[in-house]
């Protein structure tokens, strides 16, 4: 059972803008519902100002398009959609359509955990233009904000030089499905847990707690309240010590240590979250290394990011555990990934691809034409270039790539380089041929692909550009194209 299953009875048909519809609507009234349309689903700038995204949510994708479809609830909505004069904004017969329609569109997509970088395709769709136009909203969702959060974990947890990292925003995510798509893709982004119990249960993500500060104060002191504590959970007694006085909490923590230690239990560690947290994490550890508990861990908290952890370590903080909340399940410092989802190419049944580019004054926003793919390439344990390419032009053995932004700068890979194609095949003809690896397996795969890139890419201040352009016969294509819209004189 898909975790979208577990979570929504109902049909997610109607997870889309209105004007997807009304376009379906005008694809079936002009008779072109079945034209075969390329779709590319890409994102314009690194999150955060970073060097680098961590693509994420394929596994949701998978679970929507495999119950693709309409309920006769969906219908009976759209049915009583009025137009401007009074009068249904759709027909019967169409709302008879999409009751009738089959998923049939072949899709392949970027495998989780993937390292990603602007401009490369994250998701092809390809199939009846209909059917396409109607996904668009709702893979933009779940795409772009799962990985937004998988980038910030990322960016999280290199700022903790490898050590845990927990996922504590359940509280203060925009809802509980942001949450829930926050938690599972902070873990693939590389947190080692999360404190949201139901995507513990959901995704298979490691679970982490202790308890609040209104725990303490619903006792008469904060020792009774510690004694309590370690009498229920002494497989789990992890303290949170700053309520009144923090180092005296540690001390107090101590003395329920040396307690549980007698009942054959070792106390977990504590938890600071407020107050200078690298001095007061530095006088904690001389406290519990001193009173014997050298393995008891500190984990701190408080709107903590990358930037503020790495700030801590550069002051010398004994954190052992950082628990991160707010500033990761809401990819605090930018609300969204700013995705897209453009028409690359059409036509007709029997008729040859007729490519399509949509122009704006700003460059960024000129879009690629083509069935595109992305090639990264690797000379030993290191990628190197990235090559984004039409399949029906192919890619030579040795090609040079053009940067997207600025045709001047240019990079030619040698012929022989290591490669690896990164959109694999999800579905075919609306059947699903891709078995969606576990979030652990996504997590891993993050975890080995951001080991492939220089530390330079992976800076959070400054980041150097890793190398990803069009194959020049790409390029080439699409420079005509735009040309020609532009009505420039020997475009041709």
């Amino acid at each position: 059972m898909h975790t979208l299953e577990q979570l929504y009875s109902n049909s997610l048909a109607l997870l889309t803008d209105l004007y997807q519809l009304t376009m379906a609507y005008a694809y079936w009234k002009s008779g072109t519902a079945r034209k075969e349309a390329v779709f590319h689903l890409s994102f314009r700038e690194n999150p955060y100002h970073g060097g680098f995204a961590v693509g994420c949510g394929l596994g949701h994708v998978v679970g929507v398009l495999s119950r693709f479809g309409f309920e006769s609830s969906d219908l009976d909505y759209l049915s009583r959609l009025q137009g401007n004069d009074g009068e249904p904004l759709f027909e019967d017969a169409f709302l008879h359509y999409l009751r009738d329609c089959r998923f049939a569109c072949d899709v392949d997509a970027i495998p989780e955990g993937t390292v990603v970088f602007p401009h490369e395709p994250l998701v092809r769709v390809r199939g009846p233009i209909l059917q396409g136009q109607i996904l668009e909203t709702v893979l933009l969702n779940i795409i772009c904000f799962q990985t937004l959060i998988a980038t910030k974990a990322a960016r999280v947890c290199q700022s903790a030089r490898g050590e845990p990292v927990l996922e504590f925003g359940l509280r203060r995510a925009q809802g509980f499905d942001g949450a829930l798509a926050a938690s599972r893709a902070a873990y693939v982004g590389g947190c080692a847990g999360t404190s949201n119990a139901l995507a513990g249960k959901l995704f298979d993500i490691p679970v982490k707690g202790t308890h609040a500060h209104s725990w303490v104060l619903s006792f008469d002191d904060e020792m009774e309240a510690f004694e309590t504590y370690a009498d229920a959970m002494p497989n789990n007694c992890l303290l949170l010590v700053d309520t009144f006085d923090s180092l005296n909490g540690v001390r107090r923590a101590v003395e329920i240590g040396r307690r549980l230690r007698e009942r054959g239990h070792e106390m977990v560690g504590v938890r600071l979250d407020s107050g200078d947290l690298a001095f007061l994490s530095i006088e904690a550890r001389q406290i519990l290394d001193g009173a014997g508990f050298p393995d008891a861990v500190i984990i701190g908290s408080n709107d903590l990011d990358e930037h503020v952890i790495a700030s801590l370590k550069e002051e010398g903080a004994r954190i052992n555990v950082w628990g991160v909340g707010t500033k990761l399940a809401t990819g605090y410092d930018q609300p969204a990934l700013g995705g897209v989802y453009k028409l690359s190419c059409v036509r007709s049944e029997g008729n040859e691809w007729i490519n399509k580019v949509k122009l704006s004054e700003q460059a960024i926003k000129v879009s690629t034409p083509g069935i595109l793919q992305a090639r990264r390439f690797r000379q030993g344990d290191r990628f190197v270039a990235d090559a984004i390419y039409d399949e029906t032009l192919g890619l030579a053995d040795g090609c040079t790539i053009v940067d997207p932004m600025n045709m001047t700068r240019r990079k030619h890979v040698s012929g022989g380089t290591g490669f690896e194609d990164l959109l694999v095949p999800v579905f075919r003809a609306g059947e699903p041929v891709y078995e969606v690896p576990s979030v652990h397996a996504a997590r891993e795969r993050a975890q080995t692909q951001l080991a492939g890139f220089h530390n330079s890419i992976k800076r959070r201040v400054n980041p150097h550009e890793y190398p990803v352009g069009l194959e020049a016969r790409l390029h080439e294509m699409k420079t005509r194209l735009v040309l020609q819209a532009r009505g420039v004189n020997g475009a041709g």
